[in-house]
This record gives structure tokens, sequence and C-alpha cells, in this order.
């Protein structure tokens, strides 16, 4: 039974790889640049793929784990029906078809203060509805697979499936996540070649969806991380009983000084690493910004066109920043819990994985939507609306968009990596951290 519980997992994302295939058949579109219109084809394979995968899982479970466990399928159906709900959330909070990214392009008329700070509104404001999802999502899929407080063991996995239905069309998902670069690119290289204004009015209709679609993907990944958090949380307090078998669950209770304090450190986490990333990307921006100055004064007839600029050179600082940044936040997460295992022990990490996940969730969600809906705010402004573009209402949201781009594009993602990465690193040095603590 314990082989056939670890075969569906496996046999859900290979399905869902294969409906997400099918899924890509169903986006087609016309010539027309609405938004509305083209979020729409992209749904519709999406939406699909999310159809196929919850009619194939119900015959996956009930003939593998059998009769007596089909009841497993309501965990696998929550997760996929949280998937997408967090898609369309994401998708009414940054798309400029709808309201709230309307509104902060109409804050652009105050001037650039005035539009960040609704877009810090409004990503805070955009993380209610996931979190309700995924709340919801968890007591179903717990409930509903037999787990109960006393026992929770059977629940837990039940979540563990929740997230494996809400992954399970990743493959689709991914792939309109990726779709949002391509566009940007596209629209840079129609830009600079100077091909014709509807060229150019074609890719930023494409890059504005593709803004959409990269949050929406964004939002998924965290959420889907969320679920898996919890599973691996759950695997971690299994690895701890089998050297220490007297440990219960109900041992990691809040009360427990122990694991509150190890709740406050990874809550702390995410601001921590989103803030090393944030200023790495300022770090990294100024030093292409100053050498970009240099050529200017170096390089004779750039400023008027008549010689080319080292490109090379700037792409190679990027690179190498890139690279050379992240080995603090990426040690931080390494050895953190670690460190907290060896002085809190067990229960401190677990309050640790517990708080990260939580913040974590929420902060991630908050930048991704915040960057996404100041990105869009300024291609509705470009398209005309609130004196267009090169006017004052313009230039604000360029700003607004500065600051978004490391949100959306950087910190917020970074974050869903950060969730998975302390809770592998927790569970590979369980057996330290039972062996060697201060305290627990």
């Amino acid at each position: 039974m314990q082989f056939k519980a670890m075969a569906i997992p496996m046999l859900m994302a290979a399905l869902g790889i294969l409906c997400s295939i099918i899924g890509t058949f169903f986006v087609r579109t016309g010539e027309k640049t609405e938004q509305k219109l083209l979020l729409k084809a992209l749904s519709r394979g999406t939406n699909l793929a999310a159809i196929l995968i919850a009619v194939a899982a119900f015959p996956l479970i009930y003939f593998i784990l059998g009769a007596d466990h089909w009841m497993l399928y309501w965990a696998v159906l929550a997760g996929l029906i949280a998937g997408v709900l967090i898609g369309k959330s994401t998708e009414y909070f940054t798309s400029d078809s709808y309201n709230p990214t309307k509104k902060l392009a109409q804050k652009s008329e105050t001037g650039s203060a005035t539009i960040i700070i609704g877009g810090l509104g409004l990503g805070m404001l955009s993380t209610a509805v996931p979190i309700v999802i995924v709340c919801v999502a968890i007591l179903v899929s717990f409930f509903v697979s037999g787990g109960t407080l006393a026992s929770p063991q059977i629940g837990l996995y039940g979540i563990a499936l929740a997230a494996v239905g809400m992954l399970s069309t990743l493959g689709i998902t991914l792939a309109t996540d990726a779709y949002g670069p391509v566009a940007d690119n596209a629209g840079g290289i129609a830009e600079m070649s100077g091909l014709e204004p509807e060229v150019r009015e074609r890719t930023d209709a494409l890059d504005s969806l593709g803004n959409t679609t990269a949050a929406t993907g964004k939002g998924f990944a965290i959420g889907s991380a969320a679920l898996t958090a919890l599973a691996l949380i759950a695997s971690y307090i299994d690895r701890i009983q089998d050297y220490v078998p007297d440990v219960s669950y109900d041992s990691f209770s809040v009360m427990n000084p122990l694991v509150l304090t190890g709740l406050f450190i990874g809550a702390c986490m995410p601001f921590v690493f989103a803030a090393l990333t944030m200023d790495a990307v300022g770090r990294a921006a100024q030093s292409v910004v100053i050498e970009v100055r240099n050529q200017f004064k170096k390089i004779k007839g750039l400023m008027e066109g008549k010689a080319d600029p080292d490109y090379a050179k700037c792409v190679d600082m990027c690179s190498r920043s890139s690279l050379k940044e992240m080995i603090l936040p990426t040690v931080i997460a390494i050895v953190v819990p670690v460190v907290v295992g060896l002085v809190l022990g067990f229960y401190g990490v677990v309050g640790m994985l517990a708080g990260a996940t939580a913040s974590g969730f929420l902060l991630a969600i908050f930048m991704s939507n915040s960057g996404g809906a100041w990105d869009n705010a300024k291609k509705y402004i470009e398209a005309g609306n609130y004196g267009g573009k090169g006017s004052d209402q313009h230039k604000a949201a360029v700003v607004g968009d500065t600051v978004g781009d490391p949100f959306k594009d950087t910190s917020g993602p970074s974050i869903n990596i950060l969730i998975k990465l302390l809770s592998m690193v927790s569970i590979v040095f369980a057996a330290l951290v039972v062996n060697v603590h201060l305290f627990g």
C-alpha cells in the first residue's frame, strides 16, 4: 500500500504532462489585440488541461489505491481548483482589463509617489484571496482524506496530494509564465529594429498579457510551494520520530517556547531574503549605470548615434553580478536551518519552517502582484490612456515599473525557492539536530 501511495504523485505528474500538451493545441487567437481576448485564448488551454487531469485523476486513485481510498480524489481536486482560482485572482489584480490596475494607472496623474503607494496597497490587498483559497484547500484535503487532529498522518498525505494536484498542470502553467519574457523581448527587438507601429502595438499587447501570465505563474508556484512545504514539514517530523519515537505531533504546539522562537525566526527569513535580493538588483543596476555613463564619456560619437556601445561589457557585468550577488542569500538559506536546529533543536526547526511558509507565501504574492500591476499600469498608459506615452503620467508609471521589476522578477519568485530549500536542508540535517542541540 505504501508503494502505491508513493506511485500516485508520479503517475499524476505524468498524466499532467500529457494533459498540458493537449491543452496547448487549444490556445488560438485572431488578430485583435484586446487583452481580454488574448487572456481568454491562453486560459482556454490551461482550463482544458485542468479539466482533463481532474477527469483522469479519479480512475487513477480508484483503481490503484482501491475503492476504500477514493475520497483522496477530492484532495487532488481541491488542490487543482485552488491553483485555478489563485490564477484567476492574480489576473484580476494585475491585468489592465480590470479595475485594480486601471485605478493604479489613474494614480499616476498625481505623480510617482502616489502610484508607488497605490501599487503597494494593491499588492497587500491581493494577498487576501489566495490565502483564503489555500486555507480552504488545506482543510478540505485534510479532512476528506480521513485525517483527524488525533491522527493527522493520512490527512497530511491528502495535503500532499492537493499539492500534486495543483502542480499537475505545471507544464502549461510554466509555458504561460515563460511566455511573458519572450513577448517582452520580442517587443524590444521590434522597437530596436524600427518596425512598423502596428507591429509594436501587437507586441505591446502581448507584453501586457505576458505580465499577467507571469504573475499568474508566480502565484501558482508560491501556492503550490505552501502546500508542498506543509507536506515537507510532516516529512521532517516523521524523520524526527525515527530517531525519537516518543515525539508526537502534539508536542509541536505554539505554546512550546522553542517552537514559538523558531516561528518568529522563520517569519523573518523571507523578509531578509527579499531584502538581500533587492539590494543585489540595486547594486548590479548601479554598476551598469556607471558603466553606461563612462561609455558615453569615453566612446566618441556614441551620444550622437555615430558609434556602437560596448554591449559585451554590460552583459558580462550583469552575468557576474547575478552569480556573485546570490552567494550570501544562498548561504543564509542553507546555514540558518542548521543553526536553528543546533540551538533550538527540532522543535525550533519546525517552528521556523512554519513561520517561513506563512510569511513567505504572503510576501511573495504581495511582491509579484504589485510588480505585475505596476508594469501593466505603465502599459495601460502607453496605450493612450491618462496622457499616453511621453506624458508626465507615463514618467510616473515608469518609476513604478522600475520599482516593480525586482519585486516581480527577483525577490518575489525567489521566496518560492527559499521555502522549499529550508525544508529540504532541515530534512537532510535532521539526524545532526537530534544528536547535537543546546535546547529541546
